[in-house]
């Protein structure tokens, strides 16, 4: 039985083919679609106390969260990205430089806290990556 996640990325694609958009999504406009519609979704919130949680841009928020979800499954159709594989790959890495015992309410970069050590003296990336 295909994720629900895959039968959205297989929804996208179908929409796509039917408009024959294929032509225009090229990843580098994908990436941008990808920006410009987060962009959107952070202007709701722009100017508003730290902690509003917008309910009355609901619609809205909803509107723009899912032009970014499109924009991103559709780019990773394009590119032939696994998303699925790919999280669990970054949440993987992320449980690695962020132990939750050693990180549990701060907010410091994995090479920030006192206590991390590569063993090599430096403040080298233990996992690689950077992000």
């Amino acid at each position: 039985m295909k994720s629900d996640l895959s039968q959205l990325s297989e929804l996208i694609a179908h929409f796509m083919d039917e408009r024959d958009w294929g032509q225009y999504h090229t990843p580098k406009n994908l990436a941008a679609a990808i920006a410009v519609e987060a962009a959107e979704l952070q202007e709701i919130y722009l100017w508003r106390a730290g902690d509003d949680p917008c309910a009355d841009k609901r619609e809205a928020i909803e509107a723009e969260v899912a032009d970014i979800a499109i924009c991103l499954l559709n780019f990773c159709n394009r590119t032939q990205i696994d998303l699925d594989a790919a999280v669990r790959s970054k949440l993987a890495i992320a449980a690695q430089k962020y132990p939750a015992e050693r990180v549990r309410g701060r907010r410091e970069k994995y090479d920030e806290y006192p206590e991390f050590d590569t063993g090599s003296g430096g403040s080298e990336d233990p996992v690689g990556g950077g992000s």
